[in-house]
């Protein structure tokens, strides 16, 4: 089998720090060199992408996916269908975790991991969650530890539901085992070890966090909340936690509409912890594609059913430098190295000689080009590369 290598030429690169115009050269699925007037090597079966005009990003690290599809609140016609490569790859994302939410019963971590291992072989750097809503969790070992230990794409516990009818109401004792499971089993396999937690809009809120940090020794590191952004009274509890350390996750997905009126809009949420004073660093971004997005109203009837959106991260990107005046290096961090970070993946999310080759090129509105594990999957717009049972090249917009 041949080399692969793909030369990104004459963009403005953000890394996501700011370089300038340089160009970037991957050799197989890592980037070889960074530098001005880089060459294809003759010894390898290579392609220019000419980012002239353009600028130029990592790959977008997505750590909430629901790639082996969701839902299913309402009944079986609600069960929302699996992802396929190019669903994530068109919108820029070439990091992705799958996990499992609401169902736990039709669908199984089992399955979630044959998703990923798909996804992987597709071009997707593609890992999963062990775990759904419920405690005691699903797994596919007799604990989430063995099965972040010894099962290779599983790197955390997720994703729990907390503050949410939807849940079991696990005690603050249960969380700080699971967290527990999660950490040491993220110790024993140098993996991230995270536990990953839905969190609902009950009236508790991120109450059961809390109560953790106060009776157990679980580093604030290892639980990482989502949704942050349904109301205003969850964001405020977001920057306590933010203030104290925590990582904060907002949905992209979660937008305010004439069925959720509630919801806060993702760049926003992130504009209003950053002006709380949560550090850039402590904010990320996830889609949860794939995902159902049910409304519900006070008696949790159900009202509403949507799908969460591979899309919302570019675009949560895009207005948080158009609307808010965020540089291009600062809108990108919390779609690319701070869920890295989070993820303990440092080979991903950012731009440098020996990472794993996900080059993002754009006009600063649209995606123009991707570049996944040194392979281009998005060419002037259009999607080149598809999964195995997709249908062949299929429009990026």
């Amino acid at each position: 089998m041949s080399i692969v290598a793909t030369l990104i030429r004459g963009g403005e690169v953000y890394a996501p720090e700011p370089l300038g115009r340089v160009d970037i050269l991957t050799v197989g699925t890592l980037v070889a060199a960074v530098g001005r007037d880089l060459h294809l090597p003759t010894w390898a079966e290579g392609e220019t992408l000419d980012a002239s005009g353009l600028l130029v990003m990592p790959g977008l690290v997505d750590q909430h996916v629901h790639f082996a599809g969701g839902g299913g609140e309402g009944g079986f016609q609600f069960r929302t269908p699996e992802l396929s490569l190019s669903d994530l790859t068109r919108y820029g994302i070439t990091t992705a975790v799958g996990l499992l939410g609401t169902d736990g019963t039709t669908r199984s971590v089992q399955g979630l991991l044959a998703k990923a291992r798909q996804l992987v072989h597709d071009g997707l750097n593609a890992w999963i969650y062990t775990g759904a809503y419920q405690v005691p969790t699903r797994t596919i070992t007799d604990t989430p530890r063995n099965d972040i230990v010894l099962i290779d794409r599983v790197i955390g516990v997720g994703e729990i539901a907390i503050s949410d009818h939807r849940g079991s109401h696990p005690s603050a004792r249960e969380l700080a085992e699971l967290a527990g499971e999660a950490r040491t089993g993220g110790l024993l396999a140098g993996k991230a070890g995270v536990l990953h937690l839905h969190v609902g809009n009950g009236p508790r809120r991120l109450a059961p966090l809390f109560e953790v940090l106060e009776m157990a020794d679980v580093p604030i590191d290892t639980m990482v909340p989502t949704h942050l952004n349904r109301s205003r009274p969850l964001l405020n509890d977001a920057v306590r936690y933010g203030l104290m350390g925590g990582y904060v996750d907002i949905t992209t997905s979660i937008a305010p509409d004439t069925h959720d009126v509630q919801a806060v809009a993702p760049h926003e949420a992130v504009h209003a912890l950053r002006q709380a004073g949560v550090p850039l660093s402590q904010i990320s971004l996830s889609t949860d594609a794939g995902g159902s997005a049910p409304v519900f109203d006070e008696k949790g009837h159900l009202l509403y059913l949507g799908v969460g959106q591979a899309d919302t991260l570019f675009r949560t990107v895009v207005a948080l430098h158009g609307d808010y005046g965020y540089d291009w290096s600062q809108a990108l961090l919390p779609a690319t190295q701070t869920p890295a970070k989070i993820l303990k993946m440092p080979y991903v999310g950012r731009i440098a000689e020996g990472v794993r080759g996900d080059i993002l090129v754009t006009d600063g509105h649209d995606i123009v080009s991707l570049v996944a594990g040194g392979r281009v999957v998005v060419r002037s717009g259009r999607v080149v590369k598809t999964g195995t049972f997709e249908p062949g090249e299929v429009g990026a917009r």
